[in-house]
């Protein structure tokens, strides 16, 4: 790749997932300080929604890695296409509870709770964190619910945060989830980059790779990334790992206007954007 062509240690702009890039935003720190507040009170659901490429599930590893471990057993559950039952395996697993192979629905909510009344006796709080959330099943949104009825005379044993897309909030309108929706005590909608705070997310993410000169995007570069992207960080990344590739190509070392263009025509998702005229200069 360009790495050493640019005095890079790594790839600055993948779109893996990864702690060690996050940028603090507004949006992303406003998203934060919800979950901490809602990990502190110990009550009910939280929910967090964005669109695609927001940021979701950095954000949702960031917090749990925050998190005090004294303090907190904690689960994540990536995969949201699971039944009642796989739900409360998962879940088990996760937590680290022994379930024996053939219990059924009933035994396994029996030992759930067990194992939760143990770690509040020992002061640790259970939370789980569930990705892409709006692929959960109806009926595993219930058994959800179910199992944060679970509780002691003050707390509840589990608490239950969910992360997905704004589709999370139509199935949720649905009539026969209202009691679900009823105990989400906290919510917030992730939105994307501000556009001043693009140039300094492009100089975090460059720097935190490994780079040292001077900047590599121009102005009109940022401007059209910018107008492209509309502040989606999975897709800024997308175009600004293309356009270096077109800048090694060429020799160059600096991006310009004509190659974020470059990098949009190939990118479908960012097609829909048409730059006009006086920003094709780079």
């Amino acid at each position: 790749m360009y790495e050493a062509h640019f005095g890079l240690r790594e790839l600055p702009f993948g779109i893996t997932p990864d702690t060690s890039f996050v940028f603090s935003c507004t949006a992303h720190q406003e998203a934060m300080n919800t979950l901490l507040v809602a990990a502190a009170s110990g009550e009910g659901f939280t929910k967090i929604t964005g669109e695609v490429g927001t940021g979701k599930t950095l954000l949702c590893r960031q917090f749990l890695d925050l998190l005090e471990r004294d303090s907190y057993v904690c689960a994540y559950l990536p995969n949201p296409l699971l039944d009642p039952k796989g739900l409360m395996q998962t879940l088990a697993q996760e937590l680290r509870i022994p379930m024996p192979g053939n219990a059924d629905q009933q035994q396994l909510i029996k030992n759930l709770n067990q194992s939760l009344l143990r770690f509040a006796r020992q002061g640790k709080r259970a939370l789980v964190c569930l990705d892409e959330a709006q692929a959960l099943p109806l009926e595993t949104l219930e058994a959800l619910r179910l199992l944060s009825n679970l509780e002691t005379a003050k707390h509840k044993l589990l608490q239950v945060v969910l992360f997905g897309q704004p589709e999370l909030d139509v199935r949720l309108a649905r009539n026969n989830l209202r009691q679900l929706r009823q105990r989400i005590t906290f919510e917030h909608r992730l939105t994307g980059l501000t556009k001043p705070e693009l140039l300094l997310y492009l100089a975090h993410r460059l720097r935190v790779a490994g780079y040292s000169g001077r900047p590599l995007f121009t102005r009109g570069a940022v401007n059209s990334l910018y107008s492209a992207s509309e502040g989606v960080p999975r897709l800024i990344n997308i175009l600004a790992h293309k356009a270096l590739l077109l800048v090694y190509g060429e020799g160059g070392r600096v991006v310009q206007t004509r190659h974020v263009r470059g990098a949009i025509k190939d990118t479908s998702s960012a097609q829909r954007v048409r730059l006009p005229w006086f920003r094709q200069a780079g």
